[in-house]
């Protein structure tokens, strides 16, 4: 059974830390009595409590001393509270930050509105040179974090809670920023369906099993210096693209492949522009902003897909 991402990321890091003395594990009141990059190198683990924008400065310069620092908060205070030492420290000086952003989207589920995040990629991908990751399963967030820790480049990998899926499987050797292809043998498609994060691939793999026109393509790097590398090869897929996003419309990955491909028609399943204002699970909280098979089942019938 696969574990959940955060999870994954936490045993992968671990691992990591073995190999790399350069890195250090930075978390804000999130890691529990038993992280295990605590009990395996508790002098390279540093909780720092509710102070996300310190620790994001603190990163910094840890960064400018050679270190590799992973930073693990919810997106919610990562892309938000901590902003403009984002900007700063990873937008503008570059420096070789990674954060793990925790509870992306709406996964937080019971912890309600203020630790609800659907505005991080819009915020993210607006400050330059930070890759944004949000990888589907356990193997994928592995790769990902794997690639952050090898990668000079700041990082924003956005993470769920508690859900653990399988991965799509990707060819041995290959980089999370290449695109995963599921398309049916001599089918000319109808309709690209692009997937980005576990609920939306979750979705899509449903979906595509059971519509032979459609094309599923997974996206797990969505910064903009990555679309664009990905345009040419979308655009030749078809000419009708549907993103599927745990986000709002609103500075969505789908809204940026719409400036990118001009040509193109780009719809946006997503999570809308309601508040969240009710508490409960993650599904719940998906239901009622309308981000779910049926809804989506329902626009690709009205798009004609």
């Amino acid at each position: 059974m696969s574990v959940s991402g955060r999870d994954a990321y936490r045993d992968e890091l671990t691992k990591l830390a073995f190999s790399n003395d350069k890195i250090i594990c930075m978390e804000a009141d999130l890691g529990g009595k038993n992280h295990s990059f605590q009990q395996n190198h508790p002098d390279r683990f540093l909780n720092l409590g509710i102070a996300e924008l310190a620790s994001v400065d603190m990163a910094a310069g840890l960064a400018e001393a050679g270190k590799i620092p992973f930073f693990s908060t919810f997106a919610s205070f990562a892309a938000l509270r901590a902003a403009e030492s984002v900007k700063l420290a990873m937008g503008y000086m570059e420096k070789n930050i990674k954060i793990v952003a925790a509870y992306g989207g709406v996964s937080g589920g019971w912890f309600g509105t203020t630790h609800h995040c659907l505005e991080d990629i819009a915020i993210m991908q607006s400050f330059q040179n930070i890759r944004i990751a949000c990888p589907h399963g356990e193997a994928e967030t592995r790769r990902v974090i794997q690639e952050a820790a090898l990668s000079e480049e700041p990082y924003y990998i956005r993470l769920s809670r508690n859900d653990g899926f399988e991965s799509l499987e990707r060819e041995e050797g290959r980089s999370c920023r290449d695109l995963i292809i599921e398309r049916k043998e001599g089918i000319i498609p109808t309709l690209c369906l692009i997937s980005i994060g576990e609920q939306a691939t979750e979705l899509c793999n449903k979906i595509y099993a059971e519509q032979a026109s459609i094309v599923h393509v997974h996206l797990c790097y969505v910064d903009s210096r990555s679309l664009k590398d990905v345009a040419f090869f979308l655009r030749a897929i078809s000419d009708k693209i549907l993103v599927v996003e745990e986000h709002r419309a609103t500075g969505s990955s789908a809204s940026y492949l719409a400036l990118l491909l001009p040509k193109c028609r780009v719809y946006s399943h997503d999570c809308g522009e309601k508040w969240p204002i009710y508490g409960g699970t993650h599904a719940d909280v998906l239901d009622y902003l309308g981000f779910g098979l049926e809804p989506l089942q329902q626009q690709i019938r009205v798009i004609g897909g």
